[in-house]
This record gives C-alpha cells, sequence and structure tokens, in this order.
C-alpha cells in the first residue's frame, strides 16, 4: 500500500492514464495525438521528433547521475587482435593476395582496439576507485570497432559505459559491451552528436574514416568557437595522425589560428591519453584508495 496521502493526488489524471487502447477501432482524426503514429512521423513534427531524441536519453542520464564523460571516437572496421588473428588464418589459407594484404593491415591496425579497451579500463578503473567528484563514464557510438573496445574495456573493470547507435542503411547494430541501460538508439546524426559533447570532459579520437573525423571536428569547431568550453582533444598514433591532417598547413594557409593547431594533442597510447587527461583536471590516481 503506498503511503501517499490523496491530499497529494494530482487534480487531473495523466495522459497514461486516459491512454485509450481501444484507439485502433476510431478514424485518425478521433485518436489522441502522442498515440497516432502516422501524426508523429510526419514531416510537419521533424521538430517534436529532435526534441524527443534529445529529451529522451538526457533525461535517463539525469536519472542515473550520470554527469561527466569521456567521448572516445575511432573506426568501426579495426578488429580485436584474436579476431584480426584469425582472419589473416582463413585469408591465408585462401591464398587471395588482396585478402591476405587487407587482412595483415587490419591486423596491424587491431593495436588501436587494444589500446582503446586499455584505455576505457584506466578510466573506468579510476572512476570507480577514486571520489564521485572524478567519476568518468566512457561514451561511444555504440557500434564495433574501437567503439566495441572502448565499452568493453569500461566493462572489463566492472564498470557502465555509454552506447550512442546510429539507424544506418546497412543496421549497425550495438556491440555487447554496452550498459542496456545507457544504450540510446539515434535517428538524426545531429542531436546524436550534440549529446556526444554534452557532458564530454574529453574527446579521445583513434584512427578511423569519415565518421571519425566528422566527429573529430564537430568538437574542436565547438571549442575553437567557444560553443563549447575547452577540454582536451587527445588524438591517438602518430603514425596515422600525421598524414590524416595536417593543422600546420591550415595554419599556414591562414584558415586557422597561430594558437588553434595547440587545440590537439597527439600521443601513441592508452597510458599517455590517460595521462594528459589526469594532468588537465590535476585528478588523483595513485593518491586515492584501490588506484
Amino acid at each position: 500500500m503506498s503511503d501517499k496521502h490523496r491530499l497529494h493526488d494530482a487534480n487531473f489524471p495523466s495522459a497514461r492514464e486516459e491512454l485509450d487502447y481501444s484507439e485502433t477501432d476510431h478514424p485518425p482524426a478521433y485518436k489522441l495525438a502522442f498515440t497516432d503514429q502516422d501524426f508523429l512521423l510526419s514531416e510537419e513534427l521533424r521538430g517534436v521528433r529532435f526534441h524527443l531524441e534529445l529529451q529522451k536519453p538526457e533525461m535517463i542520464l539525469r536519472q542515473h547521475g550520470i554527469e561527466s564523460t569521456i567521448a572516445v571516437f575511432g573506426s568501426a572496421r579495426f578488429p580485436s587482435p584474436e579476431d584480426a588473428k584469425q582472419n589473416l588464418a582463413a585469408a591465408e589459407a585462401s591464398g587471395d593476395p588482396a585478402a591476405i594484404r587487407a587482412a595483415k593491415r587490419n591486423q596491424r591496425n587491431s593495436r588501436y582496439y587494444e589500446q582503446a579497451q586499455r584505455f576505457a579500463k584506466l578510466v573506468t578503473e579510476h572512476s570507480l576507485n577514486c571520489p564521485s567528484a572524478e567519476q568518468l563514464h566512457i561514451v561511444t557510438g555504440g557500434g564495433p570497432g574501437i567503439m566495441e573496445a572502448s565499452n568493453r574495456g569500461a566493462s572489463d573493470a566492472g564498470g557502465r559505459s555509454l552506447g550512442l547507435n546510429i539507424v544506418l542503411p546497412h543496421e549497425q547494430h550495438p556491440n555487447a559491451y554496452i550498459s542496456p541501460e545507457f544504450c540510446f538508439r539515434f535517428h538524426y546524426f545531429g542531436i546524436r552528436k550534440m549529446h556526444f559533447m554534452m557532458r564530454a570532459k574529453a574527446v579521445v579520437v583513434f584512427p578511423g574514416g569519415f565518421g571519425t573525423l566528422d566527429e573529430l571536428f564537430e568538437a574542436l569547431t565547438l571549442i575553437q568557437t567557444g560553443k563549447s568550453r575547452d577540454v582536451p582533444i587527445i588524438l591517438v598514433g602518430h603514425e596515422f595522425w600525421q598524414h590524416a591532417i595536417n593543422l600546420e598547413f591550415l595554419r599556414d594557409e591562414g584558415v586557422i589560428s597561430p594558437d588553434d593547431v595547440n587545440m590537439i594533442s597527439v600521443v601513441d597510447n592508452a597510458d599517455q591519453a590517460w595521462q594528459t587527461i589526469i594532468d588537465f583536471y590535476d585528478l588523483s590516481p595513485g593518491k586515492c584508495p584501490s588506484c
């Protein structure tokens, strides 16, 4: 029996209480607006759907007290070292030179999977053992590759992590390591990217393609224009990033300011990435119990 006195009951019935489950028998005009799927999916209500995609994850994260995250971006195509080894063996057995070259490349790139997994584990172990003020949760795009590795690292440490999945023409399924209560799905790329940055206290970027570069430059633009406060933006892998982007060239051409080159830090491994965040925020690994 509820302890709530009826003096505190709402005067008006809730939308849920007035929900008419027999509405399927009525013409469309008679349906309650919030139960009419054709109406909700109409072109005119796109703005409402934007708001819903913004509000649903926000409400859930607030309910769970998730305040600070580290966004980890990177290729969906990088396999785990164990999968890379199996794929190379299969390619060599096939005798196909192109397949062997691709498998060897993927085996080489699997080191980034390993480093992303380690980075997320370091962050999550710190968050589980240190003061609540220093708690950080890993957030990824929720898919395979670097995203899977990062969610996996958080899971290895016994912590929770977020996944912001996106509906794509070729369906991207959420990886198995996201905490189920934080496994979100989006239709709109723009709202998804906004959620990445709303709580991000650092952005860690492993090698990747168009999607990774889009997420990286979104973060850089928000900080450069003052729309977001300054947070560490860390690129992992000198060998890759020295070819993928050239901020010095942009500076020399006058299309970015000289100081903009200093917006990113480039490191080679998970420990260096984590140390960059520790130094930026003066965190306390080694000073708190179990660190």
